[in-house]
């Protein structure tokens, strides 16, 4: 896999040598050049860097990723899924023009401007994937991640989840959704394999890596 963990940082194999997305530092070692990923701009590079363990992702690997925003974390996916495809689904149509620009020089990311609470709407573009991220920020994020994963998952492949608590409900304490939000998932025939929390990059926020029984 394209990306490394070097004490507190951690780095991605850069895709397009030369070129940077959001202004992170570039480094060179043995004629190799990598992107440093922030973990203040990235929950997936916050949940590595607290020690998920069990996600491995090939190079060759296809990917719905919901929520893509301005494409930080996807392009940073785009270094590790080399020879692979990120299907990168995003509401906002002003985010939705970077993303586009982002994927003139990554050819592996396909954008797709629609709402990630809708997969039937996109049903026709995306094919079986071998991994769901995501990391939309809505009170109904859980359900929107389970319809795709039941949509476009490859049977015994791995899904993340993002879960923000204060997108859910303002009211409750984070811990009390975090555990709502991993009962739905059960009942629904997912099971945990890995769960992360991702201060001190992001507050009230935990990430949950499942694997659904079809």
């Amino acid at each position: 896999m394209n990306v490394y963990i070097k004490e507190d940082q951690i780095i991605t194999k850069n895709l397009v040598p030369g070129k940077k997305v959001y202004g992170e530092l570039l480094l060179e070692e043995d004629e190799v050049e990598y992107r440093i990923w922030n973990p203040s701009r990235s929950k997936l590079a916050a949940a590595y860097l607290n020690g998920l363990e069990n996600l491995n992702i090939p190079i060759d690997s296809t990917i719905l990723y919901l929520g893509a925003s301005t494409g930080t974390t996807v392009s940073h996916i785009s270094d590790i899924v080399s020879d692979g495809l990120i299907y990168a689904v995003e509401f906002s149509a002003v985010s939705m023009r970077k993303l586009v620009r982002l994927s003139e020089t990554r050819s592996n990311i396909a954008p797709i401007l629609s709402d990630a609470t809708k997969p039937k709407n996109y049903i026709d573009l995306v094919e079986k994937v071998d991994f769901v991220y995501c990391d939309v920020a809505q009170p109904n994020q859980t359900k929107a991640f389970m319809d795709n994963v039941n949509l476009f998952l490859k049977e015994d492949s791995l899904g993340m989840i993002m879960i923000k608590s204060r997108s859910i409900d303002v009211n409750q304490k984070p811990q009390k959704i975090f555990k709502q939000e991993e009962k739905k998932l059960k009942e629904k025939g997912f099971s945990i394999v890995e769960k992360i929390k991702l201060e001190p990059y992001e507050k009230d926020h935990i990430g949950f890596l499942v694997k659904k029984s079809f």
